[in-house]
């Protein structure tokens, strides 16, 4: 018998992760991945400058990081020309979301999401209490109006929407998100997550308004900086709610690397702007691969691309299966009638080269089994 008791909520939930990792996958095929496309993960790597800060940094990782994250703070603000006070950071956007669950949720509150949508979010906020509601996709985009409206009938404490979006690799214009800011009610929070904002179409972002009451904003060093490994991402609100963050935040979460590559990444914008001209040549790229093999693929604003395979969730499944047998690592939306599709990250060409090559062995064995 234990000598510990779990909370009731704790014992409520089931013992899980929102992914599971490629290298779980790897354990299990006994071999490594020649592509790892699933994660999302930029494969051009971090700006050269970040990395040289990173090593440089690695000499005094005996010492803790700055738990106020003064410099990169302060860098953020300058970037965006706002108060340092409407910033605050923390361990990508899930150690975020982990915070802020925990300082707004209680047990029942009605939380509010896509059906779909990033199961990280759901994750966090099951294991505050919260009760989530999800609005369906509408032609494979959230559906902003339907998240505004049920938030209203539900009092949602929280809504979760992603611009742009993941799986889907979809998005909204900057005056579309903005009427869902101004639709919902006083009392609701929403909470924007903006991981693959840096790789989106100009025009995709509203104004940055930081005092607006309502609005959280998640930005992240993941995907156009190429730091996923580095866990950074930070917030952007009121000043009230961004100060609310020093009551239970990881204030260690940050080592010493990661702060100093990440500021390094910022003062680097030259090669923040030639990863998105390789994104978007990767893009275009599946495109065509898709294309080639009779496939569909969904407009993206993202670093991925996500494939109609034609078929159902099953087929899709098949499909996958396929190609991690393959050694190929990618993944598909969780749910009907998304799953439909499977989603592919962009990498340089050799691991295009070997989507190429796979996808239509896949093709075949998935229509053959």
């Amino acid at each position: 018998m234990s000598h510990y008791a779990l909370t009731a909520l704790a014992n409520s939930l089931p013992a899980t992760v929102p992914f599971v990792g490629p290298e779980t996958q790897e354990r299990a095929l006994g071999r490594a991945f020649a592509a790892r496309l699933g994660a999302n993960e930029s494969q051009f790597g971090p700006s050269p400058r970040a990395l040289e800060a990173m090593v440089q940094a690695a000499a005094g990782v005996w010492q803790y990081g700055d738990p106020e994250n003064h410099d990169l703070k302060h860098a953020l603000a300058a970037h965006h020309n706002i108060d340092p006070d409407h910033i605050t950071v923390g361990e990508g956007i899930d150690g975020l979301l982990l915070t802020l669950t925990r300082l707004t949720i209680a047990p029942g509150d009605s939380i509010l999401t896509s059906l779909g949508a990033y199961p990280t979010f759901n994750y966090h906020a099951m294991g505050n209490g919260g009760t989530i509601h999800a609005v369906p996709y509408l032609d494979d985009h959230e559906d902003p109006q339907g998240l505004a409206e049920q938030a209203r009938l539900l009092d949602a404490k929280l809504v979760y929407f992603s611009n742009p979006d993941n799986p889907m690799g979809s998005w909204h214009a900057a005056d579309t998100v903005q009427g869902l800011i101004d639709n919902l009610p006083r009392s609701c929070l929403l909470v924007l997550d903006e991981a693959y904002i840096d790789l989106a179409p100009s025009g995709t972002a509203p104004d940055l308004l930081p005092e607006t009451d309502n609005v959280i904003r998640l930005r992240t060093f993941s995907k156009a900086y190429g730091m996923a490994g580095a866990r950074v991402g930070y917030a952007i609100g009121p000043k009230s709610l961004i100060t609310a963050f020093e009551k239970m935040r990881n204030h260690f979460g940050l080592s010493r690397i990661s702060q100093a590559g990440a500021l390094a990444a910022l003062h680097d914008q030259a090669y923040v702007a030639e990863i998105k001209e390789k994104v978007a040549k990767s893009r275009a790229t599946l495109a065509q691969i898709a294309k080639d093999n009779g496939l569909t693929s969904l407009p993206s604003a993202t670093n991925f691309v996500t494939i109609d395979c034609g078929g159902d969730g099953d087929f899709a499944g098949k499909v996958l299966e396929q190609m991690i047998a393959r050694a190929v690592f990618v993944r598909m939306p969780a749910v009907a009638p998304m799953n439909r599709c499977i989603r592919i990250s962009c990498g340089a060409e050799d691991a295009m080269a070997l989507v190429a090559k796979t996808l239509p062995e896949a093709l075949k064995a998935a229509r053959a089994s």
